[in-house]
């Protein structure tokens, strides 16, 4: 196990009616707040309204930014910065998902910082201060209402990058399952692509001596397996709803990272499909995490295996081990394809043309290698893409 310093100070309220203490909670930091939102769902829900009232019964001045789409856009952040910036905003609260809270996230490090917000995404700079951000969470999925990083596309450069950094981690998160009730199926799927992925990214490591953290990894992993069946069934199913919610919230929260290294480098692709093409993030990871499975288990078959028995309840073959690791792999897409999400890039209508381009971006961060449980270079990349055509 690697030295690590554990620190999360997000304070989450959970539970039915959290939304209705966003009022409470901002009056902690601010008196006048940036309001993020995307489209219609959180105003058809009456979501919004309770939220407004809640600030408004607090005193609190709100400002509002709508419209952010999912793979959430650059154009956008430079629009709220400009908005914070003209009103004097001191607080931003992001009310939806992952796309909303990364928002708020590149606008809060945008605002105190006199060059392109973008600078941070190239990694040619590194912020230093920046606004405050609270959440009212209404997908589980991305788990980035108490973590420390945010993902943002620049549609101009066909570009999706993310930014780390204590800076942006949210104050508080309101949390109340009932509000995914109303997710379509695929969302509620796509989501949970998204926390497995995490979970796995965190999985699969070389650090040895970490089973405290192998365990807590595989104990996500079957929460999401066994209960997404349930709301897909039943949208209305609290107890499952919650289970989710909580479990996503936990995936990138840093807990599962302790004495450990993580890999990242599924996550570093799949960022290069959704930034030219725009699928759903998740659906993006169901196709590329089998592939790059694939690719990769010879490196460690002990780790595979143990995800295949662990996880997936694979019987262990003591004498053949190959075949047990590659078990659970083929079990993992059998999930996925269960729960309606594509495992093949043409599933998403994505072709094959662009695929070297994809490659050769994604590993511009990791100085022409990604990954940390098996390097890959863009050769490497572009064979785990074509494999998943």
């Amino acid at each position: 196990m690697k030295n690590f310093t554990f620190s999360n100070p997000t304070k989450i309220l959970f539970g039915t009616d959290a939304e209705k203490h966003a009022g409470d909670e901002v009056k902690i930091y601010a008196s006048k707040v940036l309001l993020c939102y995307g489209s219609g769902s959180v105003v058809a829900s009456g979501l919004l309204d309770r939220v407004r009232s809640s600030l408004r019964e607090q005193g609190i001045e709100s400002v509002e930014l709508s419209g952010i789409q999912p793979n959430p856009r650059l154009s956008l952040v430079k629009q709220g910065i400009a908005v914070c910036r003209e009103k004097g905003i001191d607080f931003i609260l992001a009310v939806g998902g992952g796309s909303v809270i990364d928002t708020a996230k590149a606008i809060a490090v945008g605002v105190p910082y006199s060059g392109d917000v973008w600078d941070f995404y190239e990694y040619t700079a590194t912020p230093t201060e920046a606004l405050g951000v609270g959440v009212v969470l209404t997908i589980p999925a991305a788990g980035s209402e108490s973590s420390n990083s945010t993902v943002i596309s620049n549609m101009d450069l066909q570009l999706k990058r993310g930014l780390t950094t204590e800076l942006v981690r949210p104050r508080f998160a309101l949390m109340n399952p009932v509000l995914t009730f109303t997710l379509p199926p695929y969302q509620t799927a796509c989501g949970a692509a998204d926390i497995m992925a995490h979970i796995m990214e965190r999985y699969f490591t070389n650090v040895r001596s970490v089973d405290f953290t192998d365990q807590l990894c595989e104990a996500g992993l079957r929460v999401i397996i066994n209960n997404i069946p349930r709301v897909l069934a039943n949208p209305e199913d609290y107890d499952a709803r919650a289970e989710i919610m909580w479990t996503g919230a936990v995936a990138h929260n840093n807990l599962f990272d302790t004495g450990r290294e993580g890999d990242w480098a599924s996550h570093g692709i799949e960022h290069e499909i959704s930034a030219i093409y725009d699928v759903a993030h998740g659906a993006g990871l169901a196709v590329v995490f089998p592939a790059w499975m694939r690719h990769v288990w010879r490196h460690d078959v002990a780790r595979f295996a143990q995800f295949a028995t662990r996880v997936w309840g694979v019987e262990m073959d003591y004498f053949n081990p190959e075949r047990t690791a590659l078990e659970g792999i083929n079990r993992l897409e059998a999930f996925f394809q269960s729960i309606g999400l594509p495992v093949r890039l043409s599933q998403m209508n994505v072709p094959s043309d662009r695929i070297d381009e994809m490659a050769s971006k994604a590993t511009v961060k990791g100085g022409g290698a990604i990954g940390n449980f098996v390097k890959l270079d863009s050769d490497a990349i572009a064979a785990i893409l074509n494999s998943a055509i």
